[in-house]
């Protein structure tokens, strides 16, 4: 990871997209009410590291439930977002394409920071073992240079078929 006072100021606008929310959804097959990655903002493969960012805003479908009067995002939808970061670095590798990646574990996870409406998270995935049916990475995500949610998340690839 990267260390987090070395980010942009809170408020700044990452200097570039790579992806948009509909090159994501070429990616991955999630969708809304689903889909937790907005973009993609750093990319690097030969560090095997991908960034995206999740704009969190009052309208979310969870937020009505969770909890009333006093929203925040639960923390296994923050999980899930780091996922899908992580889905869409695993989808831009030779021979992964359309592939499906499955939750194998979710290790030493962690949440510090409450994540409300009005934050970005920001999803930070670092591979550490990538297969071609098991995959590994350590991920977070921040707000404001704030860890919210860390974990070592897994991932298998079923045979085909499996998900038919």
């Amino acid at each position: 990871m990267t260390d987090p006072a070395a980010q942009p100021p809170p408020g700044s606008v990452p200097a570039r997209v790579l992806h948009t929310t509909r090159e994501i959804e070429a990616l991955i097959p999630h969708r809304w009410p689903f889909l937790l990655v907005d973009r993609i903002v750093e990319y690097d493969a030969a560090a095997r590291r991908i960034v995206g960012l999740k704009a969190v805003t009052a309208t979310e479908w969870f937020f009505g439930g969770h909890f009333p009067g006093l929203p925040v995002m639960p923390g296994v939808l923050q999980v899930e977002a780091l996922a899908q970061t992580m889905a869409v670095y695993v989808a831009k590798q030779p021979g992964f394409g359309d592939r499906i990646g499955l939750f194998a574990g979710i290790d030493e996870c962690r949440f510090k920071r409450v994540v409300a409406p009005g934050d970005t998270l920001r999803l930070e995935v670092v591979m550490e073992k990538l297969g071609s049916r098991f995959g590994r990475g350590r991920a977070a995500a921040t707000v404001d240079g704030e860890i919210a949610c860390s974990a070592t998340l897994s991932f298998i690839i079923p045979n085909e078929g499996v998900l038919r």
